[in-house]
């Protein structure tokens, strides 16, 4: 599943093509939850992130596409696999796959809040810290991929900065101490930017110091168990990342 800084990516190399505001003069694919004749020769006004959701704003609406575990894109060129949606424009298209795509109707801001978005200049940490209290049961391998609280954040990131600030997947909000709390919300934004910086330069795997790895940095067994609500896939080291109990 693309994490936050995937989009980001995705963003960015469209925007860095000469497509300026283009007309939409072809919509193809499988797409069956909206009209996709409205999208034709409507004008975009903007391309955006939220999180893991890719934003491709027009004047009153906006399509919507959240790639889930298998979605992938291409840009000016295509596969055989089924497209989801397919746009053309004069000199460019942009082909999306394995995706989920939906239309929101009206201004985009009325349907998002960036201060939840780890990668936007509206981050707000203190609100997210604030949410986090709100849930003092809640296991922190699982508040990491509240979307609601840390927009983008997905598996890869929750792995890594858990390893980062040394905290066990298992401990549960209330338990943290001041500062530990601090440096989850602080790291998670943190790790969120080396991840951009390292995934452009294709060195993301790299860098990993506990996921999908074998042993962690100081040499230790790395534990591999699906944990929390989630029953996401949790990578962690047993003797590195300390499991904080109430004091």
């Amino acid at each position: 599943m693309p994490e936050g800084p995937s989009i980001v990516i995705l963003k960015d190399l469209i925007k860095e093509l000469h497509l300026g505001k283009p007309e939409v003069l072809e919509v193809n694919g499988n797409a069956k939850n909206f009209d996709k004749d409205r999208l034709l020769h409507e004008k975009i006004a903007d391309f955006k992130s939220w999180g893991k959701h890719f934003l491709i704003c027009f004047k009153d609406f906006t399509v919507r596409i959240h790639f889930m575990l298998f979605g992938t894109y291409l840009i000016n060129e295509r596969k055989k696999t089924r497209l989801t949606l397919g746009l053309v424009f004069k000199k460019d298209e942009l082909n999306f796959y394995t995706c989920k795509v939906d239309l929101l109707e009206g201004n985009v801001k009325e349907h998002y809040n960036w201060e939840n978005d780890i990668m936007a200049d509206e981050w707000n940490s203190k609100s997210a810290i604030k949410k986090l209290k709100e849930i003092p049961e809640a296991l922190v391998c699982d508040v990491l991929l509240d979307q609601q609280i840390f927009s983008g954040v997905g598996n890869i990131i929750k792995n890594e900065v858990l390893y980062r600030i040394r905290v066990h997947p298992l401990t549960k909000i209330k338990n943290l101490t001041p500062a530990k709390l601090k440096a989850l919300v602080t790291e998670a934004r943190n790790y969120s930017f080396d991840f951009l910086k390292w995934k452009k330069e294709n060195t993301l795997s790299k860098h990993w110091e506990v996921y999908s790895q074998k042993e962690c940095p100081r040499k230790h067994s790395i534990e591999k168990k699906e944990l929390g609500k989630t029953h996401r896939q949790t990578y962690y080291c047993e003797k590195c990342q300390k499991l904080y109990h109430k004091t």
